[in-house]
């Protein structure tokens, strides 16, 4: 177990305010993977903190078509999302700091709502072109 008790509870709390269910998809390998079980482990506790959560695993070498259909192309990787695909992506393990933005997005992904202000969604209303956007976390 990764989450001791106290954090548990407190996470359960935060997913009280889940709207609609959401899925995290894992994609994952036992071998040559630093972080890839633990990552697993981690997300299969999450999982068990509400019932408006669901966890999918795959094997990133033998599920090749699920791979390709997300766009997974390192591990280990969680998707999230809910009646659609937003293409919310995680890399790597989701503690510390990442933990805590895992739990953020979880909760807008399951409100469908981004929290960008109306003048932000307007501006990328006016895109014309998809716009592909990443966002690295690291406390430093």
């Amino acid at each position: 177990m990764l989450l001791q008790e106290r954090d548990r509870q407190a996470v359960r709390q935060r997913f009280e305010a889940l709207d609609k269910p959401i899925r995290l998809i894992n994609f994952t390998q036992e071998l040559e993977c630093e972080f890839c079980r633990e990552t697993r482990t981690l997300l299969e506790e999450v999982a068990t903190l509400s019932d408006k959560i669901s966890l999918e695993i795959y094997n990133f070498q033998t599920d090749r078509e699920k791979r390709d259909v997300f766009g997974i192309d390192k591990i280990p990787a969680t998707v999230v999302m809910g009646e659609h695909d937003h293409g919310i992506r995680f890399y790597g393990i989701p503690s510390g700091y990442e933990f805590a933005s895992l739990l953020d997005t979880m909760l807008l992904v399951s409100r469908a709502d981004s929290g960008l202000a109306p003048e932000t969604r307007k501006r990328l209303a006016q895109l014309q072109k998809p716009l592909h956007l990443e966002v690295f976390v690291t406390p430093t």
